[in-house]
């Protein structure tokens, strides 16, 4: 049976790119129903149009960053197509199933490979076919396709896919063309609308530790009424300096689950290369990326790292030299909080300070001393 899976696929990544809108990441556990309408182009066995149409509806979860599941029923319908006179009826199918998503992105445009499974009614009901035998059978069923959603905002969305079905039919007739004995090969295309249901994370402030300023002087006028006794003294030599840890939230560099720095970033990274550049002394900054728990450890890691890497190359690009620099991914393994027993948007938001950049002088003892303090 010849096919035109590749070209469903081209058009509907196609329709997709052309209607793109920008929206935040929005993976927060969420559930959603999707229903829509289906186009069914038939194994040739079936002695069937080549196409008829249909009817879905599925319930689907967010499970993962980067997973969905969505299982429900669908319903098709294709005109016979025997070329025998008299004969009139339909192909019809029922599916039961449940697929299983893996999401390139959780941005607004989501590109997706499925593949699932379940049970599927085929009925070839053809009136007045002479010799029709086994004309219904109910078998396994299973499939594999690709797909990609597009989200206008937090609550309503569009999704298309193309898949390549199989399932099992019994019917034949002597007197035609018609023999199904064996597994069925369907084409199946799919547009839908996606309802998200539960209100979207508030987005939580970032926190970061900056160096803390030097207190303001007091006024002259203050400092000549002191008494003797308490009139400010030279302030010490300070022996000790250090470069304070900064932690930075990733919401507020990268998008959530993502690892390509945003816009809003830059001025808050070029504040820091300014303060690196003004104390050469510290010879090894730490640039090391956290995350929290959710998704596997090893994805963690890997996202941690990429992060740390980011960070450490914008830093370099605004002129902080990169001999000074190391970067590391610590994944999910020091967490600040655990938030044991949440679940969805609560667990999200209790989590968030799991997820941070952190930047930290890591050679306080290659400083050269000040003068006025004792040697090391």
């Amino acid at each position: 049976m010849k096919t035109h899976l590749s070209q469903l696929a081209i058009a509907t990544f196609c329709s997709l790119s052309v209607c793109s809108a920008h929206a935040d990441d929005m993976y927060r556990d969420a559930w959603y129903v999707l229903p829509g309408a289906s186009i069914l182009r038939t194994d040739s066995d079936l002695d069937a149009k080549h196409h008829g149409g249909g009817l879905f509806l599925k319930w689907g979860k967010e499970i993962a960053p980067a997973w969905d599941i969505q299982g429900g029923f669908t319903y098709n319908r294709v005109r016979e197509d025997t070329g025998i006179a008299g004969v009139g009826g339909h192909y019809k199918q029922i599916s039961l199933g449940a697929d299983v998503l893996y999401l390139f992105s959780r941005q607004s445009f989501r590109p997706f490979v499925l593949i699932g499974g379940g049970v599927a009614r085929n009925n070839v009901d053809y009136s007045q076919l002479p010799g029709l035998q086994d004309a219904m059978r109910t078998s396994w069923m299973g499939n594999v396709g690709l797909g990609a959603q597009l989200l206008f905002n937090d609550k309503f969305g569009l999704q298309v896919d193309v898949r390549r079905q199989w399932s099992k039919s019994d019917a034949r007739a002597p007197a035609s063309d018609l023999d199904t004995s064996g597994t069925l090969a369907n084409t199946v295309f799919n547009i839908g609308a996606i309802f998200r249901f539960g209100e979207p994370t508030p987005a939580p402030e970032a926190e970061q530790a900056m160096p803390s300023a030097a207190p303001a002087p007091m006024a002259a006028a203050k400092q000549a009424d002191l008494p003797p006794a308490l009139a400010p003294v030279a302030p010490a030599v300070n022996c000790s300096p250090r470069f304070e840890t900064i932690s930075i939230s990733v919401e507020k560099i990268f998008g959530f689950d993502q690892f390509e720095m945003q816009a809003g970033a830059k001025p808050l990274l070029d504040a820091v290369a300014e303060q690196l550049k003004a104390h050469p002394e510290f010879a090894l900054v730490m640039v090391t990326g956290h995350t929290d728990r959710i998704g596997s450890a090893r994805y963690n890691q890997r996202l941690s790292e990429r992060r740390a890497n980011q960070v450490k190359e914008y830093l370099v690009s605004v002129g902080v030299a990169a001999n000074r620099l190391e970067s590391i991914g610590k994944g999910e393994s020091e967490p600040k909080v655990t938030c044991n027993g949440m679940r969805g948007d609560a667990l999200v938001q209790c989590l968030q300070p799991n997820r941070r950049v952190v930047i930290e002088d890591q050679a306080q003892h290659h400083i050269e001393r000040k003068p006025g303090c004792p040697p090391l």
